[in-house]
């Protein structure tokens, strides 16, 4: 019979506490969550609204800067767009420049939709900040942004 080889529940308490992936998870799902409950009667996801809210500037943009902003790879943006496109939100085009590449913009149905979103997205930040002491919100973005 071989010895059974395992960590110590002691280290997987350590973990729970100490692990910082582990509670910027769990930090990111309860917002996701909350977020993703704001914007329900819209039919939109938090992800939606970040993505579209990424597709709103002056010109169309590129698969590879939103997917770097959105700290996402490709496959997964290109999955993300299906139901906006579907929905008549987001139209992808050719890029003139480059016909093997693919820029995406808000259709006028998607700007109209995210400008009803953008107050309830205010109203539930504007929540979570009166939550955290004064200042920590902006602590907080800034020490997530060193992480990057």
């Amino acid at each position: 019979m071989s010895k059974m080889v395992g960590v110590p529940f002691e280290t997987t308490q350590f973990v729970r506490d100490s692990c910082l992936c582990l509670h910027v998870q769990r930090a990111a799902r309860a917002l996701a969550r909350r977020f993703d409950e704001a914007l329900r009667p819209l039919d939109l996801t938090n992800g939606q609204f970040s993505l579209m809210m990424s597709l709103n500037r002056p010109e169309p943009a590129g698969m590879g800067a939103v997917a770097s902003l959105l700290a996402m790879d490709r496959t997964t943006l290109t999955a993300a767009l299906k139901p906006l496109q579907r929905r008549g939100l987001v139209e992808l085009m050719v890029n003139a420049e480059d016909r093997r590449s693919r820029l995406m913009r808000l259709t006028p149905e998607g700007r109209a939709l995210l400008a009803s979103a953008v107050p309830i997205w205010k109203r539930t930040h504007a929540e979570l900040d009166r939550r955290l002491p004064e200042g920590e919100a902006d602590r907080l973005r800034g020490s997530l942004q060193a992480l990057l």
